[in-house]
């Protein structure tokens, strides 16, 4: 066999394990097609401000296999110093649907604040019904969050049936 031939092999099967890595890692994450996650909002803003800000593509960071965006470079900096503590829950799925064992999409706007944890909801209907027991919806999410965050939705669909 061929040097050359053998170099290509090589390569072909590192991109593809590459590949592979990068997706395991972002089933963990909600993020559109470009990595980006909470669709472009800033997450360290639902903590200074107390609301979702939109961030900019000139102050990023990427974390867990997303890329984050900020509204500012104070936001991103304190991000990046303790990104767990202004990471959105579950990933940035939907902390309802995981308490459903589900990857739901979020809504950015449809967020709250509990024990310094950002959780976000599929929409603000189901947001109404998250509030209503809060403590025991993270209880069974953290426990179903156990189980469905290394698996796909399509995983999680067959597990539910």
């Amino acid at each position: 066999m061929k040097l050359s031939t053998v170099i290509k092999s090589t390569f072909a099967t590192s991109a593809l394990l590459l590949s592979s890595l990068t997706f395991a890692a972002n089933i963990e994450v909600n993020a559109n097609g470009n990595d980006l996650a909470i669709k472009g909002y800033d997450t360290v803003s639902y903590f200074t401000k107390g609301a979702p800000t939109k961030g900019s593509n000139e102050f990023t960071s990427a974390y867990n296999g997303a890329i984050y965006q900020f509204s500012s470079a104070e936001n991103r900096d304190l991000f990046k110093a303790d990104p767990g503590k202004y990471a959105p829950q579950y990933g940035g799925f939907c902390a309802m649907g995981v308490a459903l064992n589900q990857k739901f999409d979020t809504d950015p706007t449809a967020w709250h604040i509990r024990g310094d944890k950002l959780y976000l909801n599929l929409n603000k209907d189901v947001q109404k019904k998250w509030v209503t027991d809060i403590p025991g919806y993270i209880e069974t999410a953290q426990g179903n969050w156990t189980d469905i965050k290394g698996l796909t939705k399509a995983q999680i669909e067959k597990i539910n049936d």
